[in-house]
């Protein structure tokens, strides 16, 4: 089978293997092991980064190399319109030779899938829409476009579209869905913690303004402010970095705060074993592995209602929704530290998040195929 992959991920060459963003390939990888050739269209990287990337194990790679575009500006925009034909071209003829057509949504590229796919009803395709498909509030129109497409069965034909979360209403196409992050395998005992102690706490994910990485800092420094003893590590990069290192510069809370930058995943996965939360205070979501890779080893998520982040949560029984300012939120998460059985909580959150594993998720890809 030739399955053709049509994404937005950055790709890029070292030692003759294609490698792209770590979790996207380590699920890629499992697609791979049920088809003959991957038929990739994705745009080349310029910049590598290897502590969050890796190589595809598939050998047989035909890779229809894209130019990255945007139409976030006037500028991106016009520029865009040269680039998009080049784009819809090479996305068109990765669909002539594939066996099976795979979207990977929203995004710029996705949404040129979800167009190009509308002429080949006949073909079987799948389309994981790995953001927040439960409303349209607040989404750019290109997503609220790509979802139009993806729910229509007469313009999306024999495909079955991927959502994160349970929702009333969907065309006969939506098929709820789920990521993974560990094996059977991996469901050793967990650490009990003892909350008594300093509290440590972790953001993981990338500093972007989307994710609200100086919320986790602020909440953090309105509990050291209150009496509370405890600690924030950050795992991982980006744009707003800056911004939290003069927050801790500022405020002196370089021995309660560290930034430890973007990590292997046996580095985080270690860290995530021992903390007592998981911070992320994230403005859009579709499935935070994060959170739930958190449950599985016992870290209590502290996250924002996003998505299908409730019901991840069941609704505050596996952890904490958030939805006031830092100071605020703060105050509300002492007074709740008074009442709630955390080890329970915790372990409530072990329970649900080991009901999604990567062995699991590869059998439901053997369906799908």
């Amino acid at each position: 089978m030739k399955f053709a992959v049509i994404t937005h991920a950055l790709h890029y060459r070292e030692d003759k293997r294609i490698n792209a963003y770590a979790p996207y390939v380590n699920e890629m990888n499992l697609w791979g092991r049920y088809v003959d050739q991957f038929l990739i269209v994705a745009p080349k990287a310029s910049k590598i980064e290897p502590a969050i990337n890796m190589a595809y194990e598939q050998d047989q790679i035909r890779w229809y190399t894209i130019p990255s575009f945007s139409i976030t500006s006037i500028v991106n925009a016009l520029s865009a319109i040269i680039l998009i034909p080049v784009v819809f071209i090479q996305i068109f003829r990765a669909c002539v030779v594939a066996d099976h057509i795979h979207l990977r949504c929203p995004g710029n590229v996705g949404l040129l899938g979800c167009l190009v796919q509308i002429f080949f009803p006949g073909k079987p395709k799948t389309a994981k829409y790995a953001g927040n498909w439960g409303s349209n509030k607040k989404q750019p129109w290109s997503y609220r476009l790509q979802k139009s497409i993806l729910r229509s069965t007469v313009l999306t034909r024999n495909m079955k579209v991927l959502v994160y979360g349970e929702w009333p209403g969907q065309t006969s196409n939506i098929k709820p869905f789920f990521t993974a992050t560990y094996l059977d395998k991996e469901k050793i005992p967990v650490i009990e913690r003892n909350y008594n102690e300093e509290l440590q706490f972790i953001f993981a994910g990338t500093f972007s303004p989307g994710k609200q990485p100086l919320w986790a800092a602020r909440f953090v420094h309105s509990l050291l402010q209150a009496g509370q003893k405890v600690k924030l590590h950050y795992y991982g990069d980006g744009i707003e970095r800056r911004s939290v290192e003069e927050f801790i510069r500022i405020e002196g809370l370089e021995d309660k705060i560290v930034l430890h930058g973007n990590q292997p995943k046996q580095i985080v996965k270690a860290a995530l074993q021992n903390a007592h939360f998981l911070l992320l205070p994230s403005k859009s979501e579709g499935w935070p592995k994060v959170v739930a890779e958190a449950m599985f080893w016992g870290c209590i998520p502290i996250v924002t209602p996003v998505s299908c982040v409730p019901w991840m949560l069941d609704y505050g029984k596996r952890g904490f929704l958030i939805s006031e300012s830092p100071a605020q939120q703060a105050n509300s998460f002492i007074e709740a530290l008074k009442t709630l059985n955390l080890n329970e909580m915790a372990g409530s959150g072990v329970e649900w998040s080991r009901n999604y594993t990567l062995d699991r998720f590869e059998k439901e890809i053997q369906k799908l195929l």
